[in-house]
């Protein structure tokens, strides 16, 4: 399922920026949490009730930015009058540089 959506998702912006331009991820944490980012997808970014999974290794940047300016789902739309193009590089780099959750096999409860 993963490489279907990441498929899909190559396929839908092929052709625009798939690199993040330089973010500070110090900053993005700040801006994440201040504009109540984290009360959908959880404090690092693992999805939530009413959100979903955003990081690590979030979706191209071209593909966040389009999703954040215009959702399809719940979420309401951040024009860049909210939130400048600059602060969500710096989310992104946050997003890109949360550590990856433990494998499950490694949670005794779960076992």
């Amino acid at each position: 399922m993963k490489f279907a959506v990441a498929a899909i998702i190559g396929f839908a912006f092929a052709g625009l920026p798939q690199t993040a331009p330089a973010g500070n991820a110090q900053n993005g944490k700040k801006i994440y949490t201040s504009h109540g980012c984290y009360q959908c997808h959880g404090l690092q970014a693992l999805g939530g009730s009413a959100g979903s999974r955003l990081g690590p290794q979030p979706i191209p940047f071209s593909a966040f930015v389009m999703y954040v300016r215009t959702p399809t789902g719940q979420m309401p739309p951040y024009t860049s009058k909210l939130v400048s193009d600059a602060e969500l590089a710096d989310i992104y780099a946050f997003l890109a540089s949360l550590p990856q959750p433990p494998p499950a096999k490694s949670i005794a409860l779960l076992n």
